[in-house]
């Protein structure tokens, strides 16, 4: 059983044979379908069926010689908005089947950021029709949720946003330049660091911590795609399952200047989300490439 099916609204699935149904519903009823181009394995298929808005499961497989299809894997997904990143892309496959992950560094960020490649099947068409340059690819980011809560926000006047703006920009450039080799900015980003540290030592004696880090984004687990995350919460909608009738929360949160959506089960997020408020929690994160 998929940890994230709950995410979409799929809680009390946990039953092999209630899966099957389902993943059979997803293959005989699909909202989209794409077949990839054939090699010695076939051809690649994907099927996905929305349960909710921009929410459902994905099955993929391939097709065999008597045109007979024969599941390989599944996946619960949920689409984002907007363009999160455009910057150098690489794309790899999973050792053990034919999905792939998506690795891009973004400076905002300050760590690569490793995703689930949502639309394999389009890849992999794409891939056998022509060679693919990867340069400034426009990305979707989103992500599915398996817990969070809401925090209040840290109070700011127009003067503190305008000066972490700066520093925020100063920062970007930096990283940038060191990335080019510039010993100085790389001095620079060390001293910052350091500082950063002597201060937050400081504060952390009279303060909460969460009153002075207002957003993180860092890896979380051995799953390579899987983060720890809180953000500033700018958007929040809430939907249904249409199968099982579960509450669930979108959320478009700003991490790091970086805006990206999560889904959640009501279940599993602590707090009430409004807008201005912040989400803290684990994510899977998904994505999806404009080739």
């Amino acid at each position: 059983m998929h940890k994230f099916l709950r995410s979409i609204g799929f809680s009390d699935v946990k039953k092999i044979k209630d899966l099957e149904k389902i993943l059979e519903e997803v293959v005989q009823a699909y909202d989209e379908k794409i077949v990839a181009g054939s090699d010695q394995d076939g051809f690649f298929a994907e099927f996905s069926k929305n349960y909710g808005y921009d929410c459902g499961i994905t099955v993929c497989g391939e097709y065999d010689e008597d045109d007979q299809f024969h599941m390989d894997y599944y996946f619960p997904f949920f689409r984002g908005t907007g363009i999160t990143t455009q910057e150098q892309l690489v794309v790899e496959q999973h050792a053990s089947r034919r999905s792939y992950a998506g690795i891009c560094d973004d400076i905002r960020i300050g760590v690569s950021l490793i995703f689930y490649i949502q639309n394999a099947g389009e890849y992999v068409d794409t891939l056998s029709k022509k060679d693919l340059f990867l340069e400034n690819v426009p990305i979707t980011l989103s992500a599915l949720a398996s817990e969070g809560r809401i925090l209040l926000p840290v109070k700011k006047d127009k003067e503190q946003v305008r000066i972490e703006q700066e520093i925020t920009q100063n920062r970007n450039q930096l990283i940038a330049e060191a990335r080019k080799g510039d010993e100085e900015a790389m001095e620079n980003l060390t001293i910052d660091d350091i500082d950063t540290y002597s201060m937050i030592s400081k504060r952390v004696e009279t303060e909460d911590v969460f009153t002075i880090v207002d957003s993180y984004f860092m890896p979380h687990g051995i799953e390579c795609d899987q983060y720890n995350v809180m953000g500033e919460i700018m958007e929040c909608v809430d939907s249904r399952n249409m199968v099982t009738g579960e509450k669930i929360y979108h959320l478009t949160i700003e991490c790091h200047d970086i805006q990206f959506d999560i889904c959640i089960n009501e279940k599993d997020l602590l707090g009430e989300p409004e807008k201005g408020r912040r989400f803290k929690g684990i994510i899977w994160l998904q994505g999806e490439i404009y080739f």
